[in-house]
This record gives C-alpha cells, structure tokens and sequence, in this order.
C-alpha cells in the first residue's frame, strides 16, 4: 500500500510539473485539447506568437496559443479575452 501511495504522489507531482511548464504538443494539427490542459488566466497579447484552433475531430473546441518563448497552451475561444484579442488581429491585418 505504501508503494502505491508513494507511485501515485510521484505521478501527481510530475503532472502538476509539467502542468505548470506548459502543454507539450508534437504537432497541433493532430492535437486535442483536454478539460486540464486549459490555462484559466488571461495570457497577454504581447507575449502571443501565433495561435490556431484544434481540429474539428476534438471533443472540445479549442485554441492553442504559442507563445514568443515556444510555450504552447490551450485557450477556451469563447473566452472574452482572446476573443478581443482576435479581433484586434483581424482589424490590425485588414487596415495594414
């Protein structure tokens, strides 16, 4: 029992990890975003290289957002912030 509870707490910890060090995605065209892979806190526009939604296969819709440093994280696209965000985009690339 003491084994399990010692493999168990060593399997949280390294989610909780990794979790914190961002989502690890080999390609986002084959990529799902999952309910825990969400990031809750509004991820400023500065910071943003590039984003895109998942595909249309997902069970849940999504935007993965990557940010300058490389770090990708998935974004609920009804989220109030990004979807201002997106809207600048799209007026910023239409009037240049």
């Amino acid at each position: 029992m003491k084994v399990f509870s010692l493999a168990l707490l060593t399997l949280l910890l390294a989610a909780l990890w990794t979790g914190s060090q961002g989502v690890s995605f080999r390609s986002p065209y084959g990529t799902c975003c999952y309910k825990e892979m969400f990031v809750q806190k509004k991820i400023p526009a500065f910071l943003i290289r590039t984003y895109q939604k998942t595909p249309s296969h997902c069970s849940r819709k999504a935007v993965i957002v990557e940010l300058l440093k490389g770090k990708k994280f998935c974004v609920d696209p009804e989220e109030r912030w990004f979807q201002q965000y997106r809207q600048q985009q799209e007026s910023t690339s239409t009037s240049t």
